[in-house]
């Protein structure tokens, strides 16, 4: 058994920076993740006048029930949704004048259903190239609440961060949601909503989050568990065994999930209460598998990279929300599946792969960290993979590499 030690959740960190920011008093974080889309977010936060100091796994922030301590900001939001999404609704509880641009990466991806529940909220923002994209300016002078309805059908994001920003409004808020996908990225931000003292109220499609301010605290970031996904897959790949400590049964996050997907492939899954464990069939043997990945779509390009092993076609539906992130995944990796000689076919919101031996082939990663780390595991078993862009993986885990390759020195016969 390996044991692999996972860095901090992105999601979970982006949450506590922003109930941090929004808690009045002094909140303590413990174990983020550091990582180039954690530094654009607190590098946000700082610009918005927050006190914030980093301390290597200890990060303290001073917060504020009234939004930014600055009157006039201009924040770069780099590749990052949660700072680009997030940020400029935290802005919006405040007064003043806050200009949001990222990169052309970021420009790409929409922002359209949450700007205008902004809008209809009351709030002044302009968008200055692309109507629902980057950049904007948000004219701040408070929101005070209300009952809208939400299209978050392109992005949970946009339902947590009228969530999160529910407390700071004058008379509470209440969302409908016409579409919703990715739902247990929203149970995250409700439970630690809960831990910073707010309840959540939903009926059905509607959440209602009062007018209650948020409590300062101490929280522990469990380890990502997205990014454990490559390293359970490789378990499962090559018929060896590895240990994540720090996610165990009680997980805020949905894409632990995953490891069912690789149990009905037939490898061992156990999972404890502080830990996961996956160990794969001998040899490295994988069951086809047809599998609806709406609420775990993060891990889709994990799966499609180890799906050329499998005994039978394996079908991922129901994803269509992963055309619009970093890049079009779906064609990403059918682009990829095809450079390594592997058929396949994709539609709106589907892919299915037929096993193949892949060939070597060179990468695109297209800059997006999960293509580049889903494909590296395709590289347990097939040699010659290489990547375009390795150095895209700085995004969420600058380790990464170097963890493989740890991971790969304690297989010493692999």
């Amino acid at each position: 058994m390996t044991v692999v030690e996972i860095p901090g959740s992105k999601s979970i960190t982006a949450r506590a920076l922003f109930l941090a920011a929004a808690a009045p008093g002094t909140t303590v974080l413990h174990r983020p993740l550091v990582s180039d889309d954690s530094a654009g977010f607190s590098e946000g936060l700082t610009r918005l006048g927050y006190s914030l100091v980093r301390e290597a796994d200890r990060w303290t922030i001073e917060g504020r029930a009234d939004g930014p301590a600055v009157p006039e900001a201009s924040v770069f939001c780099r590749d990052g949704a949660t700072t680009a999404r997030f940020l400029p609704v935290l802005a919006a509880a405040g007064h003043g004048v806050f200009h949001f641009d990222a990169s052309e990466q970021m420009r790409r991806r929409p922002l359209g259903p949450l700007t205008q529940a902004l809008r209809e909220l009351g709030v002044t923002l302009v968008h200055h190239d692309r109507e629902g994209h980057h950049p904007l300016t948000v004219h701040a002078d408070g929101i005070k609440g209300g009952h809208i309805t939400l299209d978050a059908g392109l992005s949970s994001q946009f339902l947590t961060a009228l969530l999160l920003v529910g407390p700071l409004t004058a008379d509470g808020l209440t969302i409908t949601v016409t579409d919703l996908v990715s739902a247990p990225y929203v149970d995250i931000t409700v439970a630690m909503m809960e831990r910073f003292g707010v309840r959540v109220h939903r009926a059905g499609n509607t959440f209602t989050v009062p007018a209650t301010p948020y409590t300062a605290t101490e929280y522990a970031v469990e380890p990502d568990a997205s990014t454990a996904s490559y390293f359970l897959a490789a378990a499962a790949l090559t018929g060896r065994s590895v240990t994540v400590p720090g996610l165990g049964s009680g997980c805020l996050q949905g894409d632990l999930r995953f490891v069912d997907v690789l149990g009905r492939m037939g490898a061992d899954v156990a999972l404890a209460d502080d830990r996961v464990t996956v160990t794969g069939a001998p040899g490295g043997r994988l069951a086809g598998v047809t599998v609806n990945m709406r609420d775990i779509s993060d891990t889709v390009p994990t799966l499609a990279a180890i799906a050329p092993f499998a005994d039978g076609p394996v079908r991922i539906e129901d994803v269509h929300n992963i055309r619009f992130k970093e890049c079009d995944r779906l064609d990403a990796c059918a682009e990829n599946l095809r450079a390594l000689g592997v058929p396949v076919e994709v539609g709106r919101d589907w892919i299915e792969i037929r096993p193949a031996p892949p060939r070597p082939a060179h990468i695109a990663c297209h800059g997006d960290h999960r293509i580049a780390m889903a494909f590296s595991i395709t590289g347990l078993r097939t040699t010659g993979i290489t990547l375009d862009d390795p150095g895209c993986v700085k995004k969420t885990f600058p380790g990464f590499h170097r963890a493989l390759a740890d991971l790969r020195a304690a297989w010493p016969d692999h």
